[in-house]
């Protein structure tokens, strides 16, 4: 297998949730500038055409990411039946989960108890969708959340910004520009966070935690993305001829590729 189970700091428990937000609040910016909303959300249609649903239930959603702008788009673009959202998490941030829940979006709420990705039995209904985060699961962990979809006949759709297409030798090389690249980025980006609090403007120009650990972490994500070969490893001889896997590069609407899916359906019952 050619991802690496190199460390995230967001993975730590004790990580202090001022920095957790703080990089979290990033990681919705650049998911804004790169427009990964736009290419997610022709993904999740794309599902629709092959199997049915009104709902999406996000595994790991932490801040949101760039879904709150994915189901607008959506929505948007349909008139007649909207679509609903629901933003789930592991370890949910109360914080989070209240902010969220307070805006009272259209169609969109985040549940306040715990979900495992890999009981997705237990998910509230629809589409179940993983974005960036797969990369964050070991293998066996990674194994169970693919099973569970195939088992419990649920559509999945997992995407992953990142692709783990270096040597590993060269990542090590190239491993210190690549952190000033991204401290850098952290400090551009940063103004467009919004809202902008004093805790992130403190901890990311006065006490530049947040940038190190946004550099640290993007760059490790890097290693640790699986690669087509590793998901197939994963999926093993566990298919199913009733469910059907499909894995891909993504592309935006100009052709270009940006990032990779993986998805799976039911072919029958209420497959299109």
């Amino acid at each position: 297998m050619k991802r690496k189970e190199l460390f995230e700091f967001e993975d730590f428990p004790w990580l202090p949730n001022v920095i957790r937000t703080g990089v979290t609040n990033l990681i919705v910016v650049f998911h804004k500038l790169a427009g990964t909303a736009e290419v997610i959300a022709d993904l999740i249609l794309n599902v629709r055409e092959k199997y049915n649903f009104t709902q999406i239930t996000d595994l790991g959603s932490g801040s949101g990411g760039p879904m709150l702008e994915v189901i607008q788009k959506i929505n948007a673009g349909d008139k007649h039946s909207k679509m609903n959202l629901v933003l789930t998490d592991f370890y949910p941030n109360p914080a989070i989960v209240d902010k969220i829940n307070k805006q009272k979006l259209p169609n969109i709420r985040y549940q306040d108890t715990s979900l495992d990705a890999t009981q997705i039995n237990t998910a509230p209904d629809g589409l179940k969708t993983m974005i960036a985060s797969f990369h964050h699961m070991k293998p066996a962990t990674a194994q169970k959340i693919l099973q569970s979809a195939q088992h419990s006949r649920q559509p999945i759709l997992i995407y992953e910004l990142a692709k783990n297409n270096i040597p590993i030798l060269l990542w090590w090389l190239f491993l210190p520009l690549s952190l000033v690249i991204l401290i850098v980025m952290c400090l551009i980006m940063t103004p467009f966070v919004k809202p902008l609090s004093f805790k992130q403007i403190l901890f990311t120009y006065l006490i530049p935690i947040i940038p190190l650990v946004y550099a640290w972490d993007g760059q490790t994500s890097l290693m640790r993305t699986y690669t087509f070969e590793d998901i197939e490893s994963l999926l093993g001889s566990e298919k199913k001829e009733d469910y059907q896997w499909a894995i891909g590069d993504a592309q935006k609407r100009n052709g270009k590729k940006f990032g990779y899916y993986i998805m799976g359906y039911p072919k029958s019952e209420n497959g299109l």
